[in-house]
């Protein structure tokens, strides 16, 4: 769709709490745009800049029928999540008559007037991202920059720069990736995912081809960038150049990507090098959040596909050997997820030494009884590991707190969905 951005002066956002989304509204912040919008729950990590910004966030059901049309907007705005969450919200837009998009429609019409960087890939998009992104502010191309997470040298999922460059996560779910024409596409990997609405690996692979025809250029292979390294009983292993502060094999391979990025814009390799060192992370990846008085090591991730869950628990062993204990709470992301990669999931976990699961959580689509956290669990527990399924998040914490974990222990919340809030409970992180 064509818009001319000069003329929007007012842009409501349906769904504004999103990691992803409320990039977008501060961006259109950043243009000198009136921003307002509606969220189902309170989410202070995005809700609370926005608020500041002079942001009006209505809350459900705090959302009056006529709020919409006095609002005024010249363009609407939805997250793909609303369309199972707040149909009636969207549909009250549509019925003011001004353009209604999604979210990333509507960053593909903003990324027209810069030239993109879009990461795209099963895994991994969001740290390389940020990676990127850092690398070309210690460069000095000073890019505008929206991620999935919070970037911990920006404390934030945005930046706004003043240069011709957008560094942008490009999500493949939906297609949403097909919005961008990007200068230069980067793919970390594909795999299996998303079976709620791609067929199968070839219709994932047809998307990713076409994200790359469409891309001036493209980096797909950075093979060349990682050095040669041995592991401990002599099994090949790659290791990027710079020492990185974050740990595991993946963290290894987004870096890669990173430095090959970069180089193709001549960035001096000093200046890559000790960017990359620096890197310090982001929000929910492999993030850690506290120590307990206890000596309990508080970790939360946000892995919900068994490689990544896998790749997590390899990081993990690195920085904690046994006899460090390594606990999992987990909740699945999508009763379509878990039932197509169901035994891969049950696989995942060989390197936990207990994992417990939440009830499934659901998001946008409809529950399926064929497939549970219950069945997973059983699952899991032929595998050899420790585990147990729980019904509700209550009886997960009281089962938590009865662990008495210590300096022997790290507690690790993953998955996509609402996790981190049993750490939040037990812990008070």
């Amino acid at each position: 769709m064509d818009l001319d951005l000069s003329k929007i002066k007012k842009v409501f956002f349906i769904g504004i709490g999103g990691i992803g989304i409320s990039a977008l509204a501060k961006m259109a912040i950043s243009r000198g745009m009136e921003v307002s919008g509606v969220n189902d729950e309170e989410s202070p990590k995005t809700l609370d800049p926005l608020r500041s910004a002079g942001v009006k966030i209505f809350l459900l059901p705090n959302l009056p029928a006529e709020a919409l049309a006095k609002e005024g907007a010249d363009l609407y705005v939805f997250s793909d999540a609303w369309i199972h969450r707040g149909p009636e919200i969207i549909a009250q837009a549509r019925e003011t008559g001004k353009p209604v998009l999604s979210y990333f429609e509507t960053l593909g019409i903003f990324a027209k007037e810069y030239k993109v960087i879009a990461v795209a890939g099963t895994h991994g998009k969001t740290t390389t991202t940020a990676m990127i992104a850092e690398i070309l502010v210690d460069a000095g191309l000073d890019p505008t920059v929206i991620v999935g997470s919070f970037v911990k040298k920006f404390q934030s999922n945005f930046r706004s720069g003043k240069s011709k460059w957008l560094v942008v996560e490009a999500d493949e779910y939906n297609r949403h990736f097909l919005n961008f024409y990007p200068y230069i596409a980067v793919v970390t990997n594909i795999e299996a995912d998303h079976l709620d609405y791609y067929k199968n690996l070839a219709d994932i692979q047809n998307a990713f081809a076409k994200f790359l025809l469409q891309s001036k250029n493209t980096i797909t292979d950075y093979s060349k960038y990682f050095k040669k390294a041995t592991a401990s009983g002599g099994a090949p292993q790659h290791a990027v150049v710079p020492k990185l502060s974050v740990p595991g094999e993946h963290n290894r391979a987004n870096a890669a990507a990173a430095y090959a990025v970069a180089e193709k814009l001549n960035i001096p390799e000093e200046i890559i090098q000790k960017s990359l060192a620096g890197f310090s992370g982001t929000w929910r990846r492999l993030e850690k959040r506290a120590e307990t008085k206890e000596g309990v090591i508080i970790y939360d991730d946000y892995a919900h596909h068994p490689t990544e869950i896998k790749a997590s628990l390899q990081a993990l062993r690195e920085l904690y050997p046994s006899p460090k204990k390594i606990t999992i709470i987990f909740q699945p992301h999508l009763y379509s997820r878990t039932k197509a990669l169901f035994d891969d999931f049950a696989k995942s976990f060989k390197q936990a030494d207990r994992v417990l699961l939440l009830p499934i959580y659901f998001a946008r689509e409809n529950k399926d009884p064929s497939v549970s956290s219950e069945k997973l669990a059983q699952a899991i527990l032929e595998t050899g590991t420790e585990t147990q399924a729980f019904p509700n998040f209550q009886s997960a914490e009281n089962f938590v707190k009865g662990l008495n974990l210590g300096k022997n222990d790290v507690f690790v919340t993953m998955g996509a969905g609402e996790a981190y809030k049993v750490a939040d409970k037990v812990f008070s992180c």
